[in-house]
């Protein structure tokens, strides 16, 4: 009897099978090679909310950099008295948008420079 492919299960020391979500699986697996490599990982739910220096840290900037994209309204945050919240979601969305301009930008410098006489040395 032939069978389809089989859902990713978790085995436990007791051999207790749990079965995997599709999603939870691919998490686990680049939780795995991340630390495969050496990388260390954190593992947060996307509706956590951050301190400053928090999202500081995530973004690999300074605390009064992150200040001055807040007050720009870059990554919007809001108060818990006299401190500023941010979602961590809101967070990863603004290190993406600016990882994709990088990404465009340098695209752009890149092609421009294959258009000058005698192209880019």
């Amino acid at each position: 009897m032939c069978r389809g492919p089989q859902p990713p299960y978790l085995v436990g020391p007791g051999g207790e099978r749990i079965e995997l979500p599709a999603s939870a699986f691919e998490a686990l697996k680049l939780a795995i090679d991340a630390l495969a490599s050496g990388q260390s990982i954190t593992v947060v739910p996307r509706d956590k909310e951050l301190t400053s220096q928090e999202a500081a840290d995530v973004l690999h900037v300074s605390r009064p950099h992150l200040i001055k994209l807040l007050d720009f309204g870059e990554i919007p945050f809001h108060r818990v008295g006299t401190h500023r919240r941010i979602r961590l979601e809101d967070v990863l969305a603004y290190q993406a948008r600016r990882d994709a301009e990088r990404d465009a930008a340098l695209s752009e410098l890149t092609r421009l420079s294959e258009e000058l006489p005698g192209g880019y040395r």
